[in-house]
């Protein structure tokens, strides 16, 4: 336990993402700033990925590690589904990460994760660390150094049921005011990725920044 909270401190860093569930589906939500201490690698840097066609990964940690886990993922998900003719969970892509990360404790990838999707039983948001520890959330769920901005936004904004319309625009209130406070979160871009039952989809960036003003 100690050692998955010292990861997890080490990893708390450069990134803000959200996971907000909401009645038809899942809102995943990211900024877009990199950094190599304190440079600014990228200010367009891609921190949510689809690894199915409705399921997705927001990431914090090595760009190098994540980007490893999502391949490493995708193939599985692929594999599978070519195998059995089945669709894939959002509850066994959560358990297929967790056991890849878990096999590595001792050398663990450099990543703190949400999966977020849709299936046959709904939406379902998932927060997994460096060392495979997975919870499945009710709510919503936030990761990196601009996570406690974050959940200060979303444990005030949230409610039961709430719409579409109302997920975006607090999850996009919760990375901007991220991005106003913590020095480590920022970029060029605001990225909001909707998923539900039709598969998923980005908001047009257009739209977000309507709603970060």
């Amino acid at each position: 336990m100690v050692f998955a909270m010292q990861q997890q401190e080490k990893l708390s860093t450069g990134t803000t993402t959200v996971g907000v569930l909401y009645k038809d589906g899942v809102i995943l939500a990211s900024e877009s700033k990199s950094t190599m201490g304190w440079l600014v690698a990228s200010k367009t840097s891609q921190k949510i990925y689809q690894v199915d066609d409705k399921i997705a990964i927001t990431t914090a940690g090595g760009a190098g590690d994540t980007q490893t886990l999502m391949r490493m993922l995708k193939a599985e998900i692929n594999m599978y589904k070519l195998t059995r003719n089945s669709d894939f969970t959002v509850r066994a892509a959560s358990s297929l990460l967790s056991n890849i990360l878990s096999n590595n404790r001792y050398y663990p990838y450099m990543a703190m994760l949400i999966i977020g999707g849709f299936d046959k039983t709904g939406g379902h948001l998932y927060s997994i660390d460096a060392v495979g520890g997975a919870e499945e959330e009710t709510n919503f769920t936030a990761t990196g150094s601009g996570s406690p901005v974050a959940y200060g936004v979303l444990e005030d904004g949230y409610k039961d049921s709430m719409t579409r319309e109302e997920a975006v625009r607090l999850a996009v209130r919760s990375i901007r005011s991220a991005r106003e406070r913590d020095v480590m979160s920022g970029g060029r871009n605001i990225v909001v990725a909707v998923i539900d039952k039709a598969g998923l989809e980005y908001v047009p960036e257009e739209k977000v920044k309507e709603l970060a003003k």
